[in-house]
């Protein structure tokens, strides 16, 4: 009798379609998985051991034989072999060839549903402290051109017109506080996955005494998901709240990525960048295309869908596992890689990008003054609305003359950014996703 690829087959060998179709693309998704298995393996093993499953002398030999496999994947030679469904099942055979009936003991406790559902628990949170250290990067130096470029004058457009004025300082600084929000909800996305499903099995718990505190506290998660059948229902819930928050922050860049397409062109000039960062044309030589940002902005578009994705995956699955959820690897897995390559090629443009000086003296934009004009004479004791009827029909009749002299000083405005607010803002809930408690950020 061959023996079984998958942990769930017994004397019968699986239909080779039905193996193929079943493990999808799980084989690739799970390299990327792999450590955090073996994570979670030692912390079961431990606890085995701890309530008499296993002895001291067997846990030992578990141990070592884990770590060897460790160190295998960071080196990369570790590899799941053609007759293996997934990661999982590897592992355990790894630690069967290597250590016999011992190695077969570590299942004791547990089923593959749990096994899998800690493994990507453990990956998400890894995966959104990597994403929210990238979002820190951008964050800073956006207030930072925020901070060098305060004083440049930059027209505010609304319905794509020129409205108001605006500044650099304003534009940098709207998109820092943008990733202040964004990063609250992968705040929120970090502590859904902070909490320890390891011991619920296959969804109903087991008739063994499971020591769940300890492997929570063994594991590095903040709580425990309490009850066995809820903590199945976190898969696919806790990789959705992911979606979410990488679809905020990708939101935000996608936004911002639009904006530098149109600033770029000839038509506004607002900024530009040097040529090794913009791609030309085969036939056109003026050309400057801005195709970084213009996949940012797809790339960035499309992560906004991950969320949909997600709802209509789950959508009317009942409690319980169901197979269905295996295919939340291949959504969410990519997505990080995708969404960090955005976030450290904006960084890469905005480390070279230049900003144009004096666009308040260019004709074109002259009317963004007009409310300026209106509070001035709002100022000499005007009604609001008799200053803006004279103001439009001096417009009207081509004798406006701007007031450039800007006096906007309230909290926020051109002439207050404050910038140390914003910064105050995207710290704390940085602080509170290491983990440092509420009441130490007072």
């Amino acid at each position: 009798m061959n023996t079984p690829s998958t942990l769930w087959q017994k004397n019968k060998t699986a239909h080779s379609a039905v193996h193929t179709f079943t493990a999808g693309n799980d084989r690739a998704y799970d390299l990327l998985l792999a450590p955090y298995d073996v994570q979670a393996s030692l912390a079961h093993a431990a606890m085995l051991c701890k309530i008499g499953l296993l002895t001291a002398a067997e846990f030992a030999a578990i141990e070592n034989e884990l770590q060897q496999i460790s160190e295998r994947i960071k080196n990369g030679t570790w590899q799941i072999e053609p007759g293996s469904e997934d990661c999982h099942s590897q592992l355990e055979l790894d630690l069967t060839r290597a250590l016999g009936k011992t190695g077969k003991k570590i299942h004791a406790a547990r089923s593959r549903n749990d096994q899998v559902l800690t493994a990507i628990k453990l990956y998400l949170k890894d995966q959104l402290e990597q994403t929210a250290q990238q979002v820190q990067h951008l964050f800073n130096l956006l207030l930072t051109l925020s901070d060098t470029h305060r004083e440049k004058i930059m027209p505010g457009y609304t319905h794509l017109q020129v409205a108001m004025p605006s500044s650099f300082g304003l534009w940098f600084g709207a998109y820092a506080e943008s990733l202040c929000d964004d990063l609250e909800l992968l705040l929120a996305a970090h502590r859904v996955a902070n909490k320890n499903p390891l011991g619920s099995a296959a969804g109903y718990g087991a008739s063994f005494p499971v020591d769940r505190e300890m492997t929570t506290d063994t594991l590095g998660f903040a709580a425990l998901n309490v009850n066995v059948v809820y903590a199945q229902m976190t898969r696919g819930k806790s990789e959705k709240t992911a979606a979410i928050a990488l679809a905020a922050i990708a939101a935000t860049l996608s936004r911002f990525a639009m904006d530098c397409c149109l600033y770029l062109g000839p038509n506004f000039g607002f900024i530009s960048f040097p040529d090794e960062l913009t791609t030309g044309s085969s036939i056109m030589p003026h050309k400057k295309n801005p195709d970084v940002f213009e996949l940012i902005r797809a790339r960035c578009n499309r992560l906004q869908a991950l969320p949909n994705e997600f709802a209509l995956l789950l959508t009317n699955l009942p409690s319980g596992y169901h197979r269905d959820l295996q295919l939340t690897k291949e959504l969410i897995f990519p997505a990080f890689a995708t969404l960090n390559d955005c976030l450290q090629m904006t960084q890469l443009m905005l480390e070279r990008i230049s900003v144009k000086d004096n666009l308040h003296e260019d004709e074109r934009y002259k009317y963004m003054f007009s409310v300026e004009n209106v509070n001035a004479l709002v100022l000499q004791g005007v009604p609001f609305r008799d200053a803006y009827r004279a103001v439009g029909m001096a417009i009207e009749s081509g004798t406006f003359v701007p007031e450039t002299d800007l006096q906007h000083t309230h909290i926020g405005s051109i002439g207050n950014l404050r910038n140390d607010l914003i910064r105050q803002q995207f710290e704390g809930v940085l602080q509170r996703l290491n983990g440092v408690p509420q009441s130490d950020l007072r």
